[in-house]
């Protein structure tokens, strides 16, 4: 009797369909659960990494290096293939390079390459084309330069880091040929904290005393070029004042007004330049007024903090480096500098009273 019902059974075309959209809607949905498990376990592996940052110090040394020799063959061939990216806000053309794009490619890949884990770095320049991976050597990790002033390591998560890239910096006036205002600058921020700092002087006349490689570590070390100055004067004993040529007109009135009509103000370009400025005893302090990209500052920072310096805005509020959270990293620092190796709060303070009554423009 069973067996009569059973060859009685009759499914529909309709009931092979409904069964077979549900055997695959359940097929989906477990391989989906289990991508995500695979996912997220691999999500995890990668957020429990960490890295040397002895081994990032040796490698951004020798990447600006690099960079630095393709800034040099670039004027030496003397096709710049000069293009502009605009204006700046005080209307000066904002022009890259061949110079700028080599440098770029030279240090990204070199990083890309030297670790494999997706470390997090950001660069003035960009690019589309594709590159091929086994014409680029890794860095060197154990640099001698390196090993005998850093004596102890330390690992940080990978997450927490952000490596700031400036390929070429004074690009305006590498096109001008000032190439002793030129940088190639690469900063390491750890938690949003510039922790390291690397500024080459691709056209250094090192006969001439002028190191071309500057860098430190803060807190556990720094190249043997670099220095504090002997003070020759505080903010209120007339002090020098660096600042940009491209708008030194605006920040001349500010530090005059700020400091006394006689007050030294000396245009310079790129800010790896004029921060070196400070520990050669050029300049006692770097003020700009206007945006600034933190590409820009973050290696100087560095610098400065390893010799208990300052870089803040002009209020006094400290930069952040942490390039994480955001599309674009968030490169902009729109507070204006102060960057000094002394008396930060008695230039802060003058230049308060100045910057409040809405002198400057």
């Amino acid at each position: 009797m069973n067996n009569q019902i059973m060859s009685n059974i009759k499914v529909s075309p309709v009931g092979f369909i409904v069964i077979f959209l549900l055997v695959g809607a359940l097929v989906l949905y477990f391989e989906r659960t289990w991508s995500d498990s695979g996912n997220n376990e691999s999500e995890a592996v990668k957020r429990g990494q960490t890295i040397s940052l002895r081994d990032i110090l040796s490698a951004s040394i020798e990447l600006a290096e690099r960079g630095g020799e393709q800034v040099k063959e670039v004027m030496k061939e003397k096709k710049l293939n000069e293009q502009s990216k605009g204006k700046t806000k005080e209307g000066v053309n904002n022009p890259v390079t061949d110079g700028d794009m080599r440098s770029h490619e030279a240090i990204m890949h070199g990083f890309q390459v030297t670790f494999p884990e997706t470390l997090l770095v950001v660069s003035e320049e960009h690019e589309e084309k594709d590159w091929d991976r086994s014409k680029v050597k890794p860095a060197d990790l154990k640099r001698p330069d390196v090993n005998e002033v850093i004596q102890k390591d330390e690992r940080v998560p990978i997450e927490d880091v952000t490596i700031w890239i400036d390929p070429l910096d004074a690009t305006k006036e590498y096109t001008e040929e000032l190439l002793h205002y030129v940088t190639v600058m690469v900063c390491v921020a750890v938690n949003g904290k510039p922790t390291i700092g690397v500024i080459h002087k691709p056209f250094a006349k090192e006969d001439e005393g002028d190191s071309s490689m500057s860098w430190a570590w803060v807190g556990k070390g720094h190249s043997t070029n670099l220095n504090t100055p002997v003070k020759k004067a505080t903010a209120e004993t007339d002090p020098k004042i660096i600042v940009s040529r491209s708008h030194a007109g605006s920040v001349k009135e500010v530090a005059q007004q700020s400091f006394g009509k006689d007050t030294e103000v000396i245009p310079a370009g790129g800010a790896g330049f004029k921060t070196l400025a400070l520990f050669q005893g050029k300049a006692d302090a770097y003020i700009h007024t206007t945006l600034i990209k933190k590409w820009d500052i973050c290696a100087g920072n560095a610098l400065l903090h390893e010799f208990s310096g300052t870089m803040t805005t002009l209020k006094g509020d400290i930069i952040n480096y942490d390039g994480h959270g955001s599309p674009d990293h968030n490169p902009k620092n729109e507070g204006g500098l102060l960057a000094t190796l002394w008396d930060a709060e008695i230039y802060r303070g003058k230049l308060a009273a100045v910057l409040n009554e809405g002198h400057h423009r």
